[in-house]
């Protein structure tokens, strides 16, 4: 005898309708959230984690169920399913919900909504195959004796079993097979915004971030074709790494990206991604950064490896530790300039190396000043997924200007050492470089105070008139250097 769901109390006359929870009333999965959401909070104990996996799918279930609780307040609803549905429950119509991923959940969402006669959801030691979940809900209602709303391929024996078949965003092959069971109501079609949502997913537009790879090559003057296809297959490397990074982070932030002002409408916090799509792309855009990596010297895949290694801690831990987080941010900067060293086999300056480490460590101090201060006007209360507090803004922004300047300082004893003239042909220019960095580190510092810039500095440098203004000029005082 197979599984069974926990069928409703009470069951009514008239033709119920039933709503899949995951993939339809919401445009996500809660099971798959709740596995992300157990080790991204830091309370995860592996070891039970481990042992629930040992004893299989639905032990596993059971015991993220029973340790991670989810807020549902914020999950993206479908609205036009919910609109459906609210019409449904307003008219008499008896609503059911019905989920395969915890009893606790599916309880929590009707709870919320209001609007259900009942729910049928698995018990915490059983989990029920499609197959099952239609006959339970024929065993309840008999054959034809309810309306159900679905999604995809997994649902077509409830389909069968369905007096009316109603669908959500269904894919081509899906429509297909539901045109041979009679035909089905298409009540939520893709919003044919997928390539943006991508795009959005991976934040193509911080790639930018890894052209650091290029700056070896341009402080050792190595510009032979080799050296150059060589940066920019480290320059894909590390872009490839970091989308794969990204839709990790996402997943590991999305409640509190979804009590965000803005990152709410990030793609997988506003469901416009599949879950299952995305987990899918961060694998194989890891496989080919590694691909990319292996024609490279062996040190450019070390650095790569522990990249990769200290972002994925950092998504999953570090990032909730106070201040940890602002060096880890720096170290991974960092690392992009040691990759691009690695990959065209040129020395790293320890100067260059003590200056990207100050100035990033200032940026990432920006960054969480003027995440703060967004909370802070909001009338927002502190974050959940960081160590900081509002009160703490005066504090990390003096910290900020601290490393700021003292990033200048380094690139002020950089221009002083022997390896600058021996490179240059007139490094006293260089000097030129120091009121052109301390005017825009001081300045984002104020437009940060002024609530005036993104939560990234550096992507709001690639957007603003003056910071490119100074960045051209410092790249012509180089050129003129030389």
């Amino acid at each position: 005898m197979g599984p069974r769901l926990n069928p409703p109390s009470e069951l009514r006359l008239k033709t119920p309708l039933v709503v899949d929870l995951d993939g339809v009333l919401i445009r996500s999965n809660l099971f798959v959230e709740a596995i992300f959401a157990h080790f991204g909070r830091g309370t995860a104990e592996p070891g039970k984690f481990m042992k629930a996996l040992l004893r299989g799918k639905a032990a596993l279930k059971s015991h993220i169920v029973s340790t991670t609780p989810l807020d549902v307040s914020h999950l993206p609803f479908d609205e036009p399913v919910l609109s459906f549905v609210r019409e449904a429950a307003a008219s008499g119509t008896p609503v059911y919900l019905i989920s395969e991923n915890g009893k606790a959940y599916a309880r929590a969402v009707a709870d919320h909504l209001g609007l259900f006669a009942g729910i049928f959801a698995c018990s915490a030691s059983e989990y029920p195959s499609q197959p099952t979940k239609a006959q339970v809900l024929t065993d309840a209602f008999g054959r034809g004796g309810f309306d159900y709303i679905g999604h995809g391929a997994a649902d077509y024996p409830i389909w069968e079993a369905a007096r009316q078949r109603l669908a959500v965003r269904p894919s081509a092959a899906v429509r297909a097979k539901l045109a041979e069971l009679g035909g089905a109501a298409i009540l939520s079609k893709s919003t044919g915004g997928e390539v943006r949502s991508w795009i959005k997913l991976l934040r193509m537009h911080q790639w930018a971030k890894n052209a650091l790879v290029f700056v070896p090559l341009v402080t050792a003057q190595k510009f032979a074709l080799a050296s150059m296809i060589a940066a920019l297959t480290a320059f894909v490397a590390f872009s490839l790494a970091a989308s794969a990074i990204y839709i990790l982070n996402d997943l590991v932030d999305l409640d509190a990206d979804r009590k965000h002002p803005t990152k709410k409408a990030r793609p997988l916090a506003a469901g416009t991604v599949p879950m299952a799509a995305a987990l899918y792309m961060a694998v194989l855009l890891l496989l080919a950064a590694i691909g990319l990596a292996i024609p490279l010297p062996g040190e450019f895949g070390a650095v790569l490896a522990f990249y990769l290694l200290l972002t994925t801690a950092y998504s999953f831990w570090l990032k909730r530790k106070l201040l940890i987080d602002v060096i880890a941010l720096a170290l991974l900067y960092t690392s992009r300039v040691v990759g691009g060293a690695a990959a065209v086999t040129v020395p790293l300056s320890e100067w260059l190396l003590g200056f990207s480490i100050l100035i990033f460590t200032a940026l990432a101090l920006i960054k969480r000043y003027v995440e703060l201060a967004t909370r802070l006007d909001g009338e927002l209360p502190d974050p959940t997924n960081r160590d900081y507090r509002k009160s703490d803004l005066s504090v990390i922004a003096a910290v900020a200007a601290g490393a700021a300047f003292n990033a200048v300082t380094v690139f002020a004893l950089y221009i002083s050492s022997d390896t600058v003239h021996r490179l240059y042909r007139r490094p006293d220019v260089l000097w030129l470089i120091c009121p052109i960095l301390m005017y825009w580190l001081s300045r984002i510092l104020i437009l940060a105070h002024r609530r005036a810039m993104d939560d990234d500095p550096i992507i709001f440098a690639l957007k603003d008139r003056n910071s490119l203004a100074a960045l051209g000029s410092i790249a012509a005082i180089l050129l003129f250097a030389m």
